[in-house]
């Protein structure tokens, strides 16, 4: 649900685009996949004095290579689902660029054995990704025809460690906590303090904070072993705002 802040600044970055034909086989999007990443992976490279991350963790380039993203996007965008920009999937919101994906995975240092909560399921796409990774997602949407589109795709798609609720996430899901780890795929105005309470210790959350429809700074919080918060700014991004009452 974002564009990265090269898009927001119209800095062209020399990459190859990717375009999958409708009509291809499985073998045809694995390798779109591949070369997906490896334009991901070079973007990684190119931002590492920002993100203090030059390469990604391999796990996390192997799950993304992995999970279909034409299977996540409205059909007449299939041609372009390997592309590394976000793309529509209705309802004003978005899939986010695969190398913000990538970045804000990467970030949260998951272990297999971890629970991880999710604001903002959109289509399923980064609540897919990080199940192959943890070993539970815990994802709400406020939208409820996204929410039930992304819960039957994933179910479909034969995931069984994703559990997707309709609900305003801002409040995170308080009966499921605390997490590992929390991502948040949409703009808020602040860190939600709910979010916070409802981290480990030793955990960490990605979010976007600003202003809505304006250039936000993509925020890695931790929660150190003694509770204390620390957060730094990693990347200037432009998501959807939050939605909801709050």
């Amino acid at each position: 649900m974002v564009k990265s802040r090269w898009q927001c600044l119209g800095i062209a970055l020399a990459a190859v685009s990717i375009a999958a034909p409708l009509a291809v086989a499985e073998d045809d999007f694995a390798r779109a996949r591949r070369r997906m990443m490896e334009e991901v992976s070079a973007l990684a490279a190119v931002t590492a004095r920002e993100t203090g991350r030059p390469t990604l963790d391999p796990r996390v380039i192997a799950a993304m290579e992995k999970v279909p993203r034409h299977l996540y996007v409205l059909p007449e965008m299939q041609r372009n689902a390997y592309d590394n920009r976000p793309l529509p999937i209705g309802h004003g919101q978005t899939i986010s660029q695969p190398y913000i994906v990538a970045l804000m995975t990467d970030l949260l240092r998951v272990k297999p054995g971890d629970v991880v909560f999710e604001l903002g399921t959109g289509s399923g796409y980064q609540a897919a990704v990080l199940a192959e990774l943890v070993n539970q997602v815990y994802s709400m949407e406020i939208i409820p025809l996204l929410a039930k589109q992304a819960d039957e795709r994933l179910v479909k798609l034969g995931y069984r460690n994703i559990r997707v609720k309709i609900a305003d996430g801002y409040y995170g899901w308080e009966e499921q906590a605390p997490f590992d780890a929390i991502i948040v795929t949409a703009s808020a105005g602040h860190i939600p303090p709910s979010l916070v309470k409802q981290l480990k210790r030793g955990g960490r959350m990605v979010i976007p904070v600003g202003a809505p429809f304006m250039v936000q700074d993509l925020m890695l919080v931790e929660k150190q072993a003694d509770g204390s918060i620390t957060s730094r700014s990693i990347l200037p991004v432009s998501f959807v705002p939050v939605s909801g009452r709050h």
